[in-house]
Parts: C-alpha cells; structure tokens; sequence
C-alpha cells in the first residue's frame, strides 16, 4: 500500500507540474519580439493597416511586434514564410482579400506552396477595407461603365490595367471585367500597391486598383479616378463613386478586409490572446480616427468568423478563376 501511495503521489506531482509548465507557457507569451509579415512592399494598405495595429500590440504586449515585408506572387511569398513559421505565435501575418483568392489561384494550377485551409489558423479580422477601380485622369471615362464603352467602341485603343500580383484581388477582378464587358485589356503585375500606384500617377497605366486606403488621398485631391467600388453600397467618403452593381457589373462585387493570420497548430491559448491583442488594439479610439481617416472600419472579429470569410471567398471566386485560367 505505502508503494501504490508513492507512485500516485508521484504521479500527481508530475501531472500538477506539467500543468503548471503549461501555465506558466501561456503566462510568459510573448517573451520576445513578434514578427508580424506583410506579403506585399511597404505604403499600400495592408502595409499601413498592419503598422497602425502593430503599434497598439506592441504597447499593451509589452514586446516588440515588428512589421517585415515579405512582398511578391501576390502575396504567396510572405504567406508561405508564415506557413513553414513554427507554430509559437511569434510569426504572425497581416494579409487581404487577395489571400483566399491568389490561394485558389495557386492551388487550382498546383503552384501553391501551402495549402491555405490547413497550413494556417485565424486570428482576427481587423478592418474592412472596400476596393477601388482607379484611373489616371487622362483616361476619359467617368466610371466602370464609361470605360467598357470606351474600349469597346475603340477596337485599336490599348490600355493595360495594373494589379498587386498575379492572382490577386484587382488580377481577378480585371478577367472578370474584361469578360463581363466584352474588352480586352493587358494585365501588368506588381509586387504592392505602392508601385502600381506610382505607374498610375506617371500615366504610363491606365486603370488599375487595389483597396481605398491605397488611393484615397489621391481621389480626393483629383491625381487618380475613381471609376467604382467593389462593396455592396456607395462609400460615406466616396458618395458619389458608384458601386460596381450600380454599374452592372454585379460578379464584381466583393468586400475587402484585412486580418491576422498565425501557422497552424498554434497553441489556442496563444491564438486567444492574440486575437484579444489584435481586438483590443483595433478598438483604440486612437486606432478607430487614424482607420476612418483612411477609409477603413475596424472590426475585430473571431478566428472563427475570419476562417468562414476565407472559405466563403474561396468557394465564391473558385469557379470563376478555374474558368478564366487565371494563373
């Protein structure tokens, strides 16, 4: 009896330390640095976005959490930094609306270096951010409509539309387009909105976009038009944009966001209190100005609710990209 007594009691004394290990882990996140990447170059939305959120982390975290690009492929080169990460919470990821739709693009021409629905775990949704057709003034349509009509009408007119990347949000919706309206255009990919936006102003692109955070200084001070949002209703900033629908283009319509995303197997715990961070630190009045004045509504979602956007916009553009060939 006294030897059965001792092995229980050290079996005890074994379990109550590794569940107090396991409390003591959990407690001690984050005792370093946190990467948060970025797949696309610094000065476009997802970018801004992820500084703004990083900075509130890293004050109420008490560790530094550091913005790093990683820009390229539409974003699959920093997602894919993030999918082979370890799986601790201290690589971490800012991404858009371009993720599930370059990932079905990646997956259905079997380039895809992830599986996007297994290799990561969501976070949070931190913002809403609608996308924007935009134009370089010269082009002399008003709207979406107006330039359908323009090429159209013009057979020998060659214009080129600009995107984040191939596979990317603007990539997908410019196919669509081009279907859609009956057009042909040419399709020139960049790394980030940053340099797409640049070659817009320059006027050697004639029509590109990307989300409204990109481009909204430049609307409103007339350098760039915009010729059509993508979200379901007219722009409080933007009233007199039209929407995509409004314009009949209605398979054009999609919703943008930005939000956190960490490797898979990451501990819940870890991913709780990372959502908490991401929540909290959107939720900032500070945080809530600095998002409105750039176009964007903070949100703050669950995983949960973020993984079932990603799934519900993969399955939406599946099709769609599997017929275009998109690549």
């Amino acid at each position: 009896m006294r030897k059965i007594a001792k092995t229980l009691l050290g079996l005890a004394f074994t379990a109550a330390c590794l569940l107090s290990g396991t409390a003591v882990l959990a407690q001690a996140y984050p005792s370093k640095p946190i990467r948060m990447i970025v797949p696309f170059p610094a000065g476009g939305t997802t970018d801004i976005v992820a500084r703004i959120v990083a900075q509130r982390m890293s004050e109420s975290m008490g560790q530094p959490v550091l913005v790093e690009n990683r820009g390229g492929a539409g974003g699959a080169i920093g997602a894919d930094v993030v999918a082979k990460a370890p799986p601790d919470g201290y690589t971490i990821m800012m991404h858009n609306l371009t993720f599930p739709l370059s990932s079905v693009a990646q997956t259905l021409s079997k380039r895809s270096p992830f599986n996007p629905e297994t290799d990561f775990e969501g976070v949070a949704i931190a913002v809403y951010v609608p996308f924007v057709w935009t134009a370089h003034p010269g082009v002399p349509a008003k709207d979406l409509r107006e330039l359908g009509n323009l090429l159209r009408g013009s057979p020998g007119l060659q214009y080129n539309y600009g995107s984040t990347g191939p596979g990317s949000t603007m990539h997908v919706l410019g196919e669509a387009f081009k279907r859609d309206a009956k057009v042909q255009m040419e399709h020139v990919p960049f790394k980030g909105a940053a340099p797409l936006k640049q070659e817009l102003l320059a006027g050697r692109l004639q029509v590109g976009g990307d989300q409204l955070s990109s481009s909204l200084a430049e609307i409103k001070a007339g350098t760039l038009k915009a010729l059509a949002t993508t979200a379901s209703k007219r722009i409080p900033g933007l009233p007199d944009v039209p929407t995509v629908r409004e314009l009949g283009f209605p398979n054009l319509e999609l919703e943008g966001w930005n939000g956190v995303f960490a490797p898979a197997k990451t501990p819940r715990e870890v991913l709780d209190r990372l959502n908490r961070e991401v929540v909290a630190a959107v939720k900032h009045p500070d945080v809530q100005k600095r998002l409105a004045d750039m176009g964007a509504e903070a949100v703050g979602s669950t995983g949960a609710e973020q993984d079932a956007i990603f799934r519900r916009q993969m399955d939406q553009f599946r099709p769609i990209i599997r017929d275009m060939k998109i690549d």
